[in-house]
């Protein structure tokens, strides 16, 4: 028997093993009451009662037979989120993405999430703030990108101690962003472009772990370069479209970085030498106020002349040559 066939056997005897072992009576009841909430839609039609719940489609079970996982996409509704969430207490991961008819508040019952770590909701219509009671959950990643959700972002997020992916982009949040909003040893990612955030980036941001920052599209003052030094570990910055000022003369950017944009804000100064040493797949320093001739060497044919356009007095190639 080949190794291949022999874990497709294995494969099989686990997934009989699942769909044989019934779910737990109560957590039936939580998904059909949800079902119910949310008007029956038809892509939830193979929740029926009597049945084995752990084999219901848009669901996932433990071992013990608990409802663990609810992942629904593209639900033609009109209504809010279920509150009988909160009647599922071994939940682990819950996804609500691309349902613009999904609206309100995110409901007070998911305060008994204890062992919630992943929450994606996306692309709804979901209004209000965050909820402070959030922080009573064990989220690792929060996703509310792409939703109707206003008003600062809270602190007790910070009590999330292993808070390790966070985006909340493409939302109305303003004020200014809290320190300490990432927590772990791993990489970790921050998402907070198209928003109406301002004020300066708290310095703890340039220590740690930090893979990705996304501050696009904000109203952001201050001097950034704590974000940056040869050691750091990040691969994406972004922080276009914002009012961040600073001399880059001097900085040396993470050798690991592969994509930067610092395009449409205040940046004086020159475009530093260290930049000929890092290979990034995405450049735009365009729209400053950079001035002086651009490095030449290594990596810095890659970059074509949109990457310095509308500044102060860049020159050289790919630009026009420097005036003598």
């Amino acid at each position: 028997m080949s190794i291949s066939l022999l874990f497709f056997l294995l494969f099989l005897s686990d997934l009989s093993l699942s769909s044989s072992l019934d779910c737990n009576g109560a957590d039936r009841t939580a998904l059909l009451n949800m079902k119910s909430e949310l008007g029956n839609p038809p892509e939830l039609s193979t929740w029926l009662p009597a049945t084995n719940c752990c084999t219901w489609s848009n669901v996932y079970c433990s071992d013990a037979g608990r409802i663990n996982n609810v992942y629904l996409f593209s639900l033609n509704i009109s209504t809010t989120i279920p509150p009988s969430f909160g009647d599922l207490p071994e939940l682990e991961t819950i996804q609500l993405q691309t349902i613009p008819g999904l609206y309100g508040t995110i409901p007070p019952s998911f305060s008994k999430l204890r062992k919630l770590e992943i929450l994606f909701l996306t692309d709804t219509s979901v209004t209000g703030a965050i909820p402070d009671f959030l922080a009573r959950t064990n989220l690792s990643a929060l996703d509310l990108h792409n939703n109707k959700f206003s008003g600062p972002i809270p602190m007790s997020l910070t009590k999330l101690p292993r808070l390790q992916f966070l985006d909340l982009s493409g939302n109305s949040f303003s004020g200014t962003i809290p320190p300490g909003l990432l927590h772990g040893t791993d990489q970790r990612y921050l998402y907070l472009a198209r928003n109406k955030l301002s004020g300066e980036i708290p310095e703890d941001y340039g220590n740690g772990d930090i893979d990705t920052i996304d501050l696009s599209h904000n109203r952001l003052t201050g001097d950034p370069s704590f974000l940056f030094g040869l050691t750091k570990p990040m691969t994406k910055i972004d922080l276009s479209w914002n009012q961040l000022e600073f001399d880059m003369t001097r900085v040396a950017f993470p050798h690991h970085l592969n994509y930067l944009d610092l395009s449409h804000n205040r940046i004086k100064g020159k475009v530093p030498k260290s930049l000929q040493d890092v290979q990034l797949r995405f450049l735009n320093f365009s729209y400053n106020e950079l001035c002086g001739e651009l490095p030449k060497g290594r990596f810095m044919a890659n970059y074509k002349a949109d990457s310095y356009m509308h500044n102060k007095c860049l020159c050289g190639t790919p630009l026009p040559p420097c005036k003598p």
